[in-house]
């Protein structure tokens, strides 16, 4: 499948996608966790909201990797994958998707139009013999950058020496 294919179906997915603020939050639950003497229950899972509908529960996740902390009033556990998967996705929610698309095709755009410009540089006249050639041993190097820098500039292209 190629990139424009690709981008024309991940349009299409984030256009039939729910639309709306996608947002992540915590979901409280009583699964287990940890092996042995260390088994305990309870911890933060998430999701994925689109308004005050829940699109995307992670409380089931076989990829759950759970952190604790303590201090001496209240123990707390999250699901670390989970956080970090939820707010992943509804950062790319449809409509990041759909602008990030639009501004790739611009940009595409954009290099398009400046790779099909061409620029004509007239070399400096002492480059050349009387018959139109160049001449090698006149060859001046300052002369053709500066002659070369002239004609971008002239086509609005910029230039950066180092």
């Amino acid at each position: 499948m190629t990139a424009l294919n690709e981008h024309a179906e991940l349009r299409q997915l984030s256009e039939k996608a729910t639309q709306g603020e996608w947002w992540s939050d915590v979901v409280e639950t009583e699964g287990e966790y940890g092996e042995g003497e260390d088994r305990a229950s309870g911890y933060h899972s998430y999701a994925v909201y689109v308004g005050s509908e829940s699109l995307l529960d992670m409380t089931n996740s076989t990829a759950a990797c759970i952190h604790e902390e303590w201090d001496h009033d209240y123990h707390m556990a999250w699901d670390e994958t989970a956080k970090r998967n939820a707010e992943f996705i509804a950062a790319a929610n449809p409509a990041t998707v759909l602008a990030l698309l639009d501004d790739l095709e611009s940009a595409e755009n954009r290099m398009a139009e400046l790779e099909a410009r061409t620029v004509t540089v007239k070399l400096p006249a002492d480059y050349r013999n009387s018959d139109g050639s160049i001449n090698d041993d006149m060859f001046n190097t300052c002369a053709v950058v500066g002659a070369f820098r002239d004609a971008l500039a002239a086509a609005d292209i910029g230039v950066k020496g180092e």
